[in-house]
């Protein structure tokens, strides 16, 4: 998932500086919400591995 907000990035700044308004804006927008997207993602499987890893321990 990171790997395609980071093509995205890479799409918007290509776009933005051969002056392609449009499409850097909504590249952008992809890959800030594919990046958020992945965070949560990596949160919430963080919880759950160290909830998950307690519940063995006992």
């Amino acid at each position: 998932m990171l790997k395609l907000a980071l093509f995205f990035l890479v799409i918007s700044l290509v776009a933005g500086l051969f002056g392609f308004g449009g499409i850097s804006s909504v590249a952008a927008g992809m890959a800030k919400i594919l990046f958020f997207i992945a965070i949560v993602l990596f949160v919430v499987f963080l919880v759950v591995a160290l909830l998950a890893g307690r519940a063995v321990m006992k």
